[in-house]
Formats: structure tokens, sequence, C-alpha cells
């Protein structure tokens, strides 16, 4: 069977994730434990407990870290290697590290710097991203084009989902516009941070100069979400990863770029991309996140 392996971004948090993994599996174990060693992070505290989980900089590892513990039980549990490899967001730090790109603790530490540099360069400004439902992709980018505003289109979701990013008052001025236009809804989000937008520039410039010492010179191919096309070299890489925080991540795009070559996708460490994968593809998707969302992929997979 042809897989893909997709992995979640930032906003799939929440207290007690992976510890399930933690318990049962060894290599999960290992994980955690060797992350919050190299990292001198306590991350049982952040994931198990919620303790600052909603802080970017921590969010961000993780996620990352649980989508991997998740793929680590996974792997221990079944045979099978990615056909595809793409994440949402910080979710192709993730593919990046399934790809060989770097070691897992290696982007664990370029993702706690990039939580930080993103929180940095919108810190004071009042950023926010706000999710609009029910309104074609063209219409949304017309409407922030035309309004001369700090509203940029940010993550292409899904049909009929289009979060943009910019400033909150900014944002909150074309709410009736978007809703004039035929939105269902256009709702702020709980964000301070403005993500895949031309605010991030400076965290972008940050972001390259990490990961010029930690990438390997190639690995197997991964997804971008700047192109929804894909790339196996440091040069790409540095390239593509520095472009994805100020351009919009094309997850749908994305998507449908791969599912011809592949039979199902299989999302670790969480089940968000998996509703989004619904309104996408006709291919199935599977999430692992806990010991029974586990099981149950297994025994779809052994059919």
């Amino acid at each position: 069977m042809n897989l893909a392996f997709i992995f979640p971004g930032q906003g799939c948090q929440k207290a007690g994730m992976a510890k399930e993994f933690y318990d049962n599996f060894k290599g999960a174990k290992e994980l955690l434990d060797s992350a919050s060693d190299e990292l001198k992070i306590d991350f049982k505290k952040i994931m198990f407990e919620g303790e600052n989980l909603d802080i970017s900089e921590f969010t961000q590892p993780a996620i990352l870290l649980a989508s991997h513990m998740a793929l680590s039980a996974f792997k221990e549990s079944f045979s099978a290697e990615a056909r595809a490899l793409l994440g949402h967001s910080l979710g192709e730090f993730s593919a990046l590290v399934s790809a060989g790109a770097f070691s897992i603790n290696e982007a664990l530490k370029i993702v706690n710097k990039r939580g930080q540099f993103m929180a940095s360069d919108c810190e004071g400004k009042d950023a926010g991203m706000m999710v609009i439902l029910g309104l074609d992709d063209e219409k949304i980018e017309q409407i922030c084009a035309s309004s001369g505003l700090s509203a940029y289109p940010a993550n292409y979701n899904c049909d009929g989902q289009l979060v943009i990013a910019g400033l909150k008052d900014d944002l909150s001025a074309l709410e009736s516009r978007f809703k004039e236009a035929g939105a269902k809804r256009a709702m702020l989000l709980n964000m301070s941070v403005a993500s895949h937008c031309p605010l991030l520039q400076n965290a972008s410039a940050k972001l390259r100069a990490e990961l010029e010492s930690a990438l390997k010179p190639s690995f197997a191919p991964v997804i971008s979400n700047a192109t929804a096309s894909p790339y196996n070299s440091k040069e790409k890489a540095l390239e593509l990863l520095q472009k994805q925080l100020t351009s919009p991540v094309l997850y749908k795009q994305s998507i449908k770029a791969c599912e011809s070559e592949i039979d199902a996708f299989i999302e670790f460490g969480s089940s968000v991309l998996s509703g989004l994968n619904k309104k996408i593809s006709a291919k199935s998707t599977y999430s692992v996140f806990d010991m029974a969302s586990l099981e149950a992929t297994l025994n779809a997979l052994k059919g």
C-alpha cells in the first residue's frame, strides 16, 4: 500500500498529548526523554500537564515531538514507508525529520527558535488570524488585495475554508465585507501571531540562519507548503522554509498534488488534518494520536 505520512501544525496541542505512547512504547519514551535532556525543556510538564503549552516557542516543539512519538509507536507496530511526506505549517518540519533532513532534536531546537522569532516579529503589533468559511478563495484574495489593509491569505485548508493573517484591527474591519460577499462565517482566532504573511519577514531571515548548520545536503522528498511541489535538497529547503513563514500554506493544493500516487494518508499526532482531508480528497485518512486511534489505524491497514 502506498501511504502518505502527514503532520499537523500549531493549534492541535492539548494537555495529555502523546502520553499514552510514552507509557506504552519504549521508542516514544526515549524520544521525549532525550529531547528533554538535550533541550533542557521539561516536555512532560508541557505535553502531559499543559504547562506553557500555548506559548509558541514551546507549542511548536511539543507538537513536533508528539507527532514523532506517534510515528515511532506506529512503526513499532507496522512495517511501512511513506510514498509522500508533507505537513501543515510547523508540520513541514516534522515531515523533514521523517525524510532524514535533520535529526529530531535538531528540528526541536529549530522550531523552538522559530516560535520565538514569530512571537518577536508580532510583539506589540496586535497581530492575529481570521478563519473565513463558505467563500471562494478568489473572492477572499480579491478583498484582501484591494483593501489596502494588513490582511493576507495564510492557510488554504480546504474548499470553503481559508485563514487570513495580519493586524487584528484590519482583519476585523474586513469581516463585514467577507459576509457581504457570501461568507458563512468570518471569525478572529485566539492567536497573537500572524503566520505565513509579510509581517514575519524578520523571523524568516533569522530562521534561515538556524537552518544553515542543521540541514543535511539531501534527503527524501518533502512537499513544500509554499509551492505544493516536492524538494529534497538543503539548498531548496533553505529557500522554501524561509519562504514558508511569509507565504500562504498551500495545504489543500499539496494533498491534491500527491493523492493520485497514494492509497491512503496517515496523520501523526492529531486528527485535525484528517478532518480537512475529508473535504479535499476521496482517499482515506487515518489518524494516530493515542492508543485507540493507533489500533483503529492498524486494523484498517491490515484490513
